[in-house]
């Protein structure tokens, strides 16, 4: 718990401080975090990113996390899915003249894995544009999920959530983190109004309960890659904490959802 503790503290100021920062900084920044994830998600399976498929799917997810990229080569807004498509087919095409050392499926992972972390960290640059307090609304709903579920599970938890995924999750414990979560935006909602978006504090209790099951659900699917590769952690750079994909998956999915629903 010591461990946690320390390096939740470390890496908490660390993140807040490049938020503050916010421009480039905080999209290299950002930039970095996704590059690690997709580091994981290879090694995961046994793929080496210092490889060619490596080397085309970091430069895939780091165009489309960095939006600032396809801005300073004037390509406008479609640039970054422009570019992650070229990259495709960078890859397509070392299928066709490597003599069967690469099969179609062999590209199906590394660039699935790069949109998969690339697209959730765009959105997070996206929320940072708007302001710091829709990136901190966002953050705020994630950990009040996680806290809540994970009280709330062990106190009154009887029934299991899907045992064959993540065995320790319950369908109780799932209610307590929406109800925790929707606690959290109201008190947000009301203290922060001027810098969230206009709207009704009963819209934003409800999709927050829509924000916090998706949340849920994009720490399932991690939990789910995590039991197929049958891994505990997706990596080891947060001691005590995993990697940077058992940090921000739930992330990953909230955030797209959030600009999706017009939040940013």
């Amino acid at each position: 718990m010591k461990q946690r503790i320390i390096t939740g503290v470390v890496a908490g100021a660390i993140f807040i401080a490049f938020l503050v920062l916010g421009g480039y900084f905080f999209q290299v920044f950002v930039g970095i975090l996704a590059f690690l994830a997709l580091s994981e998600l290879f090694k995961m399976k046994g793929l080496h990113i210092l490889s060619l498929e490596g080397a085309l799917a970091t430069l895939a997810v780091l165009v489309i996390a960095m939006p600032f990229v396809t801005k300073l080569l004037k390509l406008g807004a479609d640039g970054p899915f422009l570019l992650f498509g070229i990259f495709i087919f960078a890859m397509m095409a070392v299928m066709v003249f490597s003599k069967g050392k690469y099969s179609f499926d062999d590209l199906a992972y590394p660039f699935l894995s790069a949109f998969y972390v690339g697209f959730g960290f765009q959105a997070l640059n996206l929320a940072r544009v708007s302001g710091i307090v829709i990136v901190l609304f966002a953050l705020f709903i994630v950990w009040s999920t996680d806290s809540g579920a994970y009280f709330i599970g062990r106190q009154f938890g009887r029934h299991k959530l899907i045992p064959s995924v993540s065995p320790n999750k319950t369908i109780e414990g799932s209610i307590g983190g929406i109800v925790s979560a929707v606690i959290v935006a109201v008190i947000m909602g009301i203290f922060l109004k001027a810098q969230l978006p206009s709207m009704p504090l009963w819209l934003l209790a409800a999709l927050t309960v829509i924000f916090s099951a998706i949340g849920q659900l994009g720490d399932l699917v991690e939990s789910s890659i995590k039991r197929h590769f049958e891994v505990k952690d997706s990596g080891k750079i947060l001691p005590g904490h995993g990697g940077i994909l058992d940090r921000f998956d739930s992330m990953i999915f909230v955030l797209p959802i959030m600009h999706l629903l017009g939040l940013f």
